[in-house]
């Protein structure tokens, strides 16, 4: 129901409408109400406010009185009782011939009387935040995830670890092995932190991941803790916490050479993904980096290429035309 002040607002604007020459109805329409609705809001009879709330409702003959309220408190207080929740203990009840009141009953009353609380010895469920990060340059974030490659036979595989700078999706370093093990996951940082020279670098490190057991092992956590890098992880059970980490391997698996029917052995899947990462970081124009390639965002470039870019999109009055592999100018107006 409108409230009062706004139905005066919007008499007065239909008012003031009607004064300027305009129709009734026509200015009712404009305020999405009907003319039988105006005259209504400006009648007498009619109540200025939402009478609703103010009714006087019944009150319902199943309605507990507060012996029966002190009874569900009594049960759930009861040793038997006192670490099962509601939707235990009505059937427990019902098993023994006995019914008070509903679940819902007894939720509600447990909420009333400030005892809906967690019960028993398991911990308490927590939410967990969002794992929230933001890169402004190259080696803040990195992001690691394993993912399979199929094998020479059904049922076997190899194990692609690979970590991903977050700024410039660069492919910092990767491996195969035959097994997933938090030992594989260390050495793999260990490669990475030296192949991006950070041994010597006072600036922190995230290095983001799911919950799998190799991102949790005591091996890779003892790594990190050496190498002064900080470990975040993603929310149980939720994938989408660590996107662009799922994004690199949907884009390794749909390369149109890629081998669908598996890889004979570990040295044809090590030969293949290298040649995959050499193109991605060297050739791959990225939608989400204005298409550059990763290693022209890692390296600084960004700056540079793009503004070559716009002075060639704006210089409208020389035109470089290819014929038969050689560049040729035309000039137009």
């Amino acid at each position: 129901m409108i409230k009062a002040p706004d139905r005066n607002k919007a008499i007065g604007l239909i008012e003031e409408a009607v004064t300027s020459g305009a129709r009734e109805p026509l200015a009712c329409k404009e305020m999405g109400i009907s003319q039988r609705t105006l005259q209504r809001w400006r009648s007498d009879l009619t109540p200025r406010e939402d009478q609703r709330p103010l009714a006087e409702r019944p009150v319902p003959n199943n309605k507990l009185n507060e012996n029966e309220r002190e009874t569900i408190v009594r049960i759930v207080n009861q040793p038997e009782f006192k670490s099962l929740p509601p939707s235990q203990i009505v059937p427990r009840l019902a098993d023994q011939g006995v019914y008070i009141a509903s679940e819902s009953t007894f939720y509600r009353v447990l909420k009333q009387k400030d005892l809906q609380h967690h019960r028993g010895r398991s911990k308490k469920p927590s939410s967990k935040p969002i794992s929230t990060h933001c890169a402004t340059g190259p080696n803040q974030v990195w992001m690691w995830d394993i993912t399979w490659l199929p094998g020479p036979a059904k049922g076997i595989y190899f194990y692609l670890y690979l970590i991903l700078d977050l700024y410039s999706r660069k492919i910092i370093a990767w491996d195969i092995w035959l097994e997933e093990s938090a030992e594989n996951a260390s050495s793999l940082v260990r490669r990475g932190v030296l192949s991006e020279q950070r041994l010597a670098s006072p600036q922190p490190l995230v290095l983001h991941s799911d919950n799998g057991s190799p991102m949790k092992g005591a091996s890779l956590l003892e790594t990190l803790y050496q190498l002064g890098i900080r470990p975040s992880r993603s929310r149980p059970r939720v994938s989408n916490d660590n996107p662009y980490a799922e994004s690199i391997f949907r884009t390794c698996k749909y390369r149109p050479n890629y081998p669908v029917k598996g890889f004979s052995d570990l040295t044809e899947a090590r030969t293949w993904v290298l040649s995959f990462v050499r193109g991605y970081n060297q050739e791959h124009r990225h939608s989400g980096l204005n298409f550059l390639t990763p290693n022209q965002r890692h390296d600084g470039l960004t700056d540079h290429i793009l503004g070559q870019r716009t002075l060639v999109y704006l210089n409208k009055q020389n035109r470089c035309i290819l014929k038969d592999g050689q560049k040729t100018s035309e000039t137009g107006l």
